[in-house]
């Protein structure tokens, strides 16, 4: 940005940090919320466009449920696998714990979600200017992956969060140095550390990795002691419970690749790009890809957030660009280069740290050149925003439409087994046994597969005791236990219920 080069960090000699640029224009309090206001109208209308945008009563998802059912008084708890922490479990307890109002679980999470993208940009104030830190919300939040899983209880999206406040904060202890202005800084680092690893573990580590050898080459150790206790504290249940449950860290990890197919050198790029189209996982990942205008922003954004980097270095503010990029690619390389399947959740992180540069880049095709191409370049870059916001506000709409049906799809099915007699409290086994088991109000049991917590034999003996039903999908054969179960055909599903006693 030529307007902003100078104003822009003015760099300690050889780290490029430097003193920011909303610290030199403005003073007092008018000054702060002038420079805060753009980053907060930005959190404030993503929280709006949630509650607008994904229905607020959309019934719980297969992973919700089971994230979610581990705190409530209401539902039996769902089978919790390896790779799974509790983050969301504990995210979630304050209405989940004591009500069982979808509306009202998700419009907590929409708001939850807009202060944690607010208190998330403002971890970089200073480090770089208020419109590009709103532009880089902005595109954040308006990507549909951004808007569907926001007021969701999915970890995913606070591993994004948690990685903006980490990285931004470290940032700003790296500038201060050792001194006393970067305690708060150092805080943020701590906290951040701790949403990412409480979410998903390994998630935080692979986001972490940069963040370390930069520490360590600047031998910044209470940096180091902020950022690796973090860690620590967030991940420490998980490896608690590793070893109280799984027999050891290493055994959870290793059942934890076994349930995801099996981590190792597998390239998943486009399984990545055919989830692009709104599916909310993609295993088997087959099928056609969504039209090119769909996957199209997705193939330019390392090409725009290279471009930003290319800004950054140019302006003497390499540091504050290029550890948000280096973070965003080891985030990304297990979804890309080492699983089977995709889920556009996965990569939310990625698109987060991204952000970043993709507006630094953005504002700088939009305000430098020679006067007579500024506003050829700032209309084309008004179209392709214009653009990109029609294909992602197309695919939510798409998507929200599929979700909300197959949710009421899962109701249906329990309407119809509390009307065959299977109430609370009661067990379903089989096919999606774990969404329909919540809707019906049973625990839900497998013998065999990625939820495997039980045997035939310890189902058929609680069928004397209680109501319990076996569920087949569409092709399938019910289990040997239920055979000889009576058959009942309920939308696509055959279930078989145990006869009583």
């Amino acid at each position: 940005m030529a307007d902003g080069a100078n104003a822009i960090l003015v760099g300690r000699r050889g780290r490029g940090l430097g003193r920011g640029p909303e610290t030199a224009g403005t003073s007092g309090t008018g000054g702060r919320l002038r420079g805060e206001a753009p980053v907060l109208a930005v959190a404030a209308v993503f929280t709006l466009a949630q509650l607008i945008f994904v229905h607020p009563t959309m019934g719980l998802g297969w992973d919700e449920i089971v994230y979610v059912s581990q705190v409530t008084t209401h539902h039996p708890a769902a089978f919790f696998s390896a790779p799974r922490s509790r983050g969301v479990s504990l995210l979630a307890a304050p209405v989940a714990s004591w009500s069982d109002s979808t509306g009202l679980l998700r419009g907590y999470l929409a708001v939850l979600s807009g202060l944690g993208l607010y208190l998330a940009l403002r971890a970089w104030k200073g480090l770089l200017p208020a419109r590009v830190l709103a532009t880089a919300g902005a595109f954040f939040a308006t990507l549909w992956v951004t808007l569907f899983y926001g007021p969701q209880a999915m970890p995913n999206h606070w591993v994004a969060i948690g990685a903006l406040v980490t990285v931004g904060c470290a940032l700003r202890a790296l500038r201060a140095g050792r001194a006393h202005s970067g305690r708060g800084a150092l805080w943020g680092v701590a906290a951040g550390a701790v949403l990412m690893a409480l979410m998903r573990p390994t998630d935080a580590v692979w986001v972490a990795l940069p963040l370390l050898v930069v520490v360590l080459v600047r031998r910044h150790w209470p940096l180091l002691l902020a950022l690796a206790g973090g860690l620590a504290f967030g991940g420490g249940e998980w490896v608690v419970e590793a070893y109280a449950w799984y027999g050891g860290l290493g055994e959870r990890l290793s059942r934890a690749s076994e349930i995801q197919g099996g981590l190792g050198w597998n390239i998943a790029v486009d399984d990545q790009m055919r989830s692009l189209g709104g599916r909310g996982l993609c295993r088997p990942c087959t099928g056609a890809m969504p039209h090119p205008v769909v996957t199209l922003w997705w193939l330019l954004l390392p090409v725009v957030a290279v471009l930003g980097a290319v800004v950054a270095v140019r302006a003497r503010r390499a540091t504050a660009t290029l550890l948000p990029l280096a973070c965003a690619v080891t985030a990304a390389a297990p979804y890309l280069f080492m699983i089977g399947y995709a889920a556009p959740r996965f990569l939310q992180p990625v698109y987060a740290l991204l952000a970043v540069p993709v507006a630094d880049a953005l504002w700088h095709l939009v305000k430098t050149g020679r006067d007579r191409w500024r506003p050829v370049a700032a209309t084309l870059v008004a179209l392709a925003v214009a653009g990109h916001l029609a294909v992602q506000f197309s695919v939510l709409a798409g998507t929200v439409n599929r979700n909300v049906e197959s949710r009421e799809d899962w109701a249906r099915v329990a309407g119809e087994l509390h009307r065959l007699g299977v109430r609370p409290p009661c067990l379903l086994t089989g096919y999606e046994s774990i969404p329909v088991g919540y809707y019906t109000g049973c625990s839900s049991g497998s013998t065999s597969g990625n939820n495997e917590n039980t045997t035939a034999a310890e189902i058929t003996d609680t069928a004397r005791r209680i109501p319990v039903a076996a569920l087949t999908g569409p092709g399938g054969t019910p289990p040997g236990y239920a055979r000889d179960w009576t058959p009942h055909r309920v939308t696509d599903l055959e279930i078989r219920v145990a006869p009583p006693g």
